[in-house]
This record gives structure tokens, sequence and C-alpha cells, in this order.
């Protein structure tokens, strides 16, 4: 539960509320004000400013209907504070008259444009969403036996497309997983993951180990690089784990590519770190060297849950520049299923951010069941 003063907690609930309602009345408010400023002020002061900052409020952030109103309102009230003093056509009245005139009409279009915008913004924002969800769908409950659990955390609230990916595939030779996170955003971005998730579907299917599996990503994302040109064909490349788990067996096997490593929460809260034994370039960067892949092989007992991540967690800052370290901050902790482990964290990470990160964040959970 947020906890008062954290984002999403009833304090600021209640704060939002009642900044909305500030900005709701805030043009009658206004319209009121000038009437009275006029009422109490000699002939010579005017109410203007009061009457055209009224609909200009109003118009980016209400409805036309409630802008049209406001602008309405505004041009009566101005009508009724000469009317008091006998309405004539001198050169003041007809001035000002126009003057509130003209601001109605302009937020009228403001208003317009603002509401444009806001449906090309929606419609841009349901396309990526569409576009995300299609490169990286979300993976079942349960594969193979396992319990997964998967989350994608945007950086930048109502943005779906980045770099970050995750896949899970039950295969002959036990579940096998990827996580990683390619270079760039944006289309670009999501076109290489979508390279790196559909080679992953078919080696995944049809490798014998898992060293191949990495190797067969490494080739399609160089493809996809040399295809691209420019300076993706020398700069495009994406950090990845891959992780095998076979059926029965009770290990998992790993191979690691420049990624930030796995972590491993057993039910007695021991939490271990799966660093590789000798560090690797990320996948497409196989050209400059580097040592083969090495699957690397850990007890994984019933019970226990496998994290993967990219580094939106780890590299997330609070207010002092101190990065969110999750090995400390889960160790000693027992998680019951993975979809509450990424929920926790989830929650975590933006407090320890204070309510946002700079990096896509995505997450990758597996729970070995009990009698596996």
């Amino acid at each position: 539960m947020a906890r008062s003063g954290e984002p999403g907690s009833p304090d600021e609930a209640v704060v939002v509320s009642r900044v909305r309602t500030l900005v709701r009345v805030l043009p009658a408010f206004l319209i009121v004000a000038g009437v009275v400023y006029d009422v109490v002020t000699p002939r010579d002061f005017t109410a203007v400013p009061f009457f055209t900052a009224a609909p200009l409020i109003a118009a980016p952030l209400s409805s036309l209907r409630t802008t049209t109103v406001t602008g309405a309102a505004a041009l009566l009230a101005e009508y009724l504070v000469h009317l008091r003093f006998g309405f004539s056509p001198d050169a003041d009245t007809i001035t000002e008259t126009i003057t509130v005139a003209t601001v109605v009409v302009l937020a009228v279009v403001i208003n317009r444009v603002v509401r444009r915008g806001d449906r090309r913004l929606a419609t841009a924002r349901e396309i990526a969403e569409a576009a995300q969800r299609a490169v990286l769908p979300e993976p079942d409950a349960r594969i193979g036996g396992f319990e997964i659990a998967a989350r994608y955390e945007a950086a930048q609230e109502g943005a779906f497309i980045g770099g970050d990916l995750y896949a899970v595939q039950d295969t002959p030779y036990g579940v096998r997983l990827v996580l990683g996170d390619v270079r760039g955003k944006g289309m670009g971005a999501v076109a290489a993951v979508a390279v790196v998730i559909g080679a992953f579907r078919e080696a995944a299917e049809q490798e014998a180990t898992l060293e191949a599996v990495a190797q067969r990503l490494e080739r399609a994302l160089a493809r996809e690089a040399a295809r691209r040109g420019g300076l993706e064909a020398t700069e495009g490349f994406a950090t990845a784990v891959l992780a095998e788990l076979p059926h029965g067996d009770g290990v998992v096997r790993v191979v690691n590519r420049g990624h930030p490593p796995p972590l491993l929460l057993d039910t007695d809260g021991t939490l271990r770190v799966l660093s590789p034994s000798e560090a690797a370039l990320p996948l497409g960067m196989g050209d400059l060297g580097g040592a083969p892949d090495r699957a690397e092989t850990t007890p994984f007992p019933g019970g226990a849950i496998l994290l993967l991540h990219t580094d939106g967690l780890s590299e997330a800052r609070d207010g002092h520049g101190d990065f969110f370290a999750p090995a400390d901050r889960l160790a000693g902790r027992v998680f019951h299923a993975p979809d509450a482990l990424l929920a926790a964290l989830a929650d975590e990470v933006r407090r320890h951010a204070g309510g946002g990160t700079t990096d896509d964040m995505a997450l990758l959970a597996v729970r070995r069941p009990i009698s596996s």
C-alpha cells in the first residue's frame, strides 16, 4: 500500500482532485472577480483582463461546449458592467468588447487545436501499444510446468515502444527464455526486437544447445544491422540473457551476452547472483572477437524463482544519484509467486526513483513448482 506522500498515495489523490476542481472553477471565478472589480473601482478602470483570461484558461483544459459557454459568459459580463454606466458606443466600450470577442474566438480555435492534437496523440499511442504488444506478447502464466510472470514498464508515461524484449518458449530441450535490451529507441528498436524474438523462437525449437541458440541470435542481429546499413551496420547490438530450464532436472543453464546477471531467489530467502564466470560481448558484436558462448549450470530447486531484468531496474537512480540495487533489496525475502515479486519490484523502483525512471524496464520471473 502506498504511504502518505508517495506516488499513488491517498494524499496525492486528494491533491490531484483539488487541483482539478480549482482548474474547473477558475474561469467562472475570474468572470465573477471581473464583475466585482468593475463595480468597486472607478469607471476608468477596466475588467477586460479578467474577461479575456477566463476563456483562454478554459480552452486547453475544457470541452468545446464549456469553452464556448465561458466565452459567452465573459461577453455577457462585459456588456453588463458597461450597462450599469449606461451603455454607449464610445471608443473604449467598442474596443473592450471587440477585444473580449476576439479572445473568445481565439479560445475556441485553441480548444479545437488542442482536442485534435489529443486525438492524434491518442491514436499514435494506440498504434504504438498495438505494435509493442504484437512484437512483445504477454507470455502465458504457466509454460512447461513453470509459473511465469513478465512486466514491461515504459520510462515515459503513455509510451510503449522501446528496445527491451523477452520471450518464453517450451521446447524439446526444456523451457527456454530470453530477455534483452536492444540499442536505441523507437520503431528501429522495435524492428530489431522483432528480429531477435523471431530468431529466438525458431532457434529455441531447432538448436540442441543454448550456445547454438545464442549464435543464431548473433547472426540474425548482424544481418538486420547490415540490411539497415549506416550507423546501425556498425553499432547495432543487444545485451541479452538466455536461460534453459530442462524438464525435471532441477537446474538452470544461462548464457549471458553483456547483460545484468539474473537473480535466483530460494525458498529460504537465500539469493544468488548468477554472474558469468567470463564476460561476453553483446549480441551483434561477435565480429570484435571474445570467448565462445558457454552455458553455465546452476541448481534451480523447487519453489525458487529466477528473475531476469534489464538495466532499467538496476540503473534507476534516486534523488542522490544512488542506483537501485535489486540483489540488496531482495536478499532475505521470500515470494511465493513470480507476479508478486514483479509487482513488489516495480513499486519499489518507482519509489526509489521518485515516481518514474529514465529508462524502460523489462522484468521476467520464472518459478519452478515444488513438485518439479
